[in-house]
């Protein structure tokens, strides 16, 4: 039986400023990620379609890249303390994998899971006490976004001697790249490593590779997810439709798949003393997903003083895994 569990979290998820964060979606109809995550209902949805059609989960391919990743980089790793650090843990299935090559090594594990949604959190918290103990384990949860002072908090947390890993999986596609790389360029000290994953567009077509991938994100359990959010609120099925399609972003030179919520009648949302009317033709964007290729992750982290040195790329082209340092 598990033991109680000690989470920490920050005030960026307290309630006033999760209010505060929702309050700014509905408003700008720009709808904040966290919140498709935010009850654990929305957090096992999410985990049904991650099951389904994450290719880390079914794709042989994209399995191994993880491994081989795993495994040269745990190699890398020569001190006997490592302090894991899993940005954006999910479920954890990804870290733990990590955690295990690091403990083959005989590796001294400890762990911080840290997510947006305490769901979450608490299941990459329960995957990863098979591997490390309990007094080593520090569940965080905090909204990458909107958190301040980061480093501080996290470098307490990381023992004398101990070599720091900050993982952060399937996370960089959901932000704004200028935004969550200079997080990520502060939090990643120069004796660091950074281990890190992207979909990517496939081929040499960028334009052409966009469009070839769009119709990964139009299902069933995808759907269902995003809309959640809505329907929680008060939206009905009848009252609009959701539609994908792609966006080009001119000041990033990237490109990214965008899911909308279409209004097909008037419809209040109430939030305690606030309304917001949504009318019939307007929209509120619901989800991002911005695709790479490994050129592409390479230039934008060069902006931020970060360089790949080692990387794992699917056959397919739609997946990379790329270790990083300071330069």
């Amino acid at each position: 039986m598990l033991s109680v569990a000690q989470i920490t979290i920050d005030p960026s998820q307290f309630p006033e400023n999760v209010r505060r964060d929702l309050l700014t979606s509905l408003r700008t109809r720009r709808v904040n990620h966290k919140f498709h995550y935010d009850s654990l209902k929305q957090t096992q949805k999410w985990l049904a379609l991650h099951e389904a059609h994450s290719p880390a989960r079914y794709d042989d391919d994209c399995l191994a890249i993880y491994d081989r990743a795993f495994v040269a980089t745990a190699g890398k790793i020569k001190a006997k303390s490592v302090h894991v650090l899993g940005l954006g843990c999910g479920g954890g299935q990804k870290d733990v994998a990590l955690l295990k090559q690091l403990s083959a090594r005989g590796k001294n594990i400890s762990y911080a899971p840290c997510d947006v949604s305490t769901a979450m959190v608490l299941v990459a918290r329960a995957a990863a006490l098979k591997i490390v103990p309990d007094e080593k384990c520090f569940p965080f949860v905090c909204d990458l976004a909107t958190a301040n002072d980061l480093p501080t908090l996290f470098n307490s947390r990381s023992r004398q001697h101990a070599a720091r890993l900050v993982s952060f999986f399937g996370m960089i596609p959901n932000f704004e790249p200028q935004a969550i790389l200079s997080k990520l360029a502060v939090l990643v000290r120069p004796k660091d490593l950074l281990l890190f994953s992207a979909n990517l567009a496939p081929g040499t077509n960028y334009a052409a590779g966009m469009k070839r991938i769009l119709p990964q994100y139009d299902n069933a359990l995808t759907r269902d997810w995003l809309t959640a959010f809505l329907f929680d609120l008060g939206v009905e099925k009848s009252d609009g439709e959701l539609r994908f399609s792609l966006e080009n972003i001119a000041q990033s030179g990237l490109s990214r798949v965008r899911a909308d919520f279409h209004f097909r009648r008037e419809v209040p949302i109430k939030i305690e003393d606030k309304t917001f009317t949504f009318r019939a033709q307007e929209t509120i964007r619901l989800f991002f997903s911005y695709r790479y290729t490994p050129e592409r992750v390479q230039k934008i982290l060069a902006r931020h003083g970060l360089e790949v040195s080692e990387q794992w790329i699917t056959r397919s082209e739609e997946e990379g895994v790329f270790l990083c340092r300071r330069k």
